[in-house]
């Protein structure tokens, strides 16, 4: 694997809480809402999300997301939207 490749960084973040409905993604209480951590590639995401869903497996109403935050940022668009926020 090319060293750049295998050096990129692709931010995931993995949260997770309990849902008012079993067929939706809406939580209880967002401020009960458990931010588990930020990790740098899928596979430590995943090991998170293993470890968090893995507990909380006896409550069917507790869900745990990885959420590919890298997919999200745009860097080119982030002075457009602070523009654009400012002149709200």
């Amino acid at each position: 694997m090319p060293q750049e490749i295998e050096n990129t960084q692709l931010l995931h973040i993995v949260f997770g809480g309990e849902l008012r409905d079993l067929n939706g993604t809406a939580f209880r209480d967002l401020s009960q809402v458990d931010f588990v951590g930020a990790f740098p590639n899928y596979e430590e995401a995943r090991k998170a999300w293993k470890a968090k869903a893995q507990q909380t497996v006896d409550n069917a109403h507790m869900r745990y997301f990885i959420l590919h935050a890298h997919r999200m940022i745009d860097p080119r668009n982030d002075q457009r939207g602070d523009e654009a926020a400012s002149k709200a």
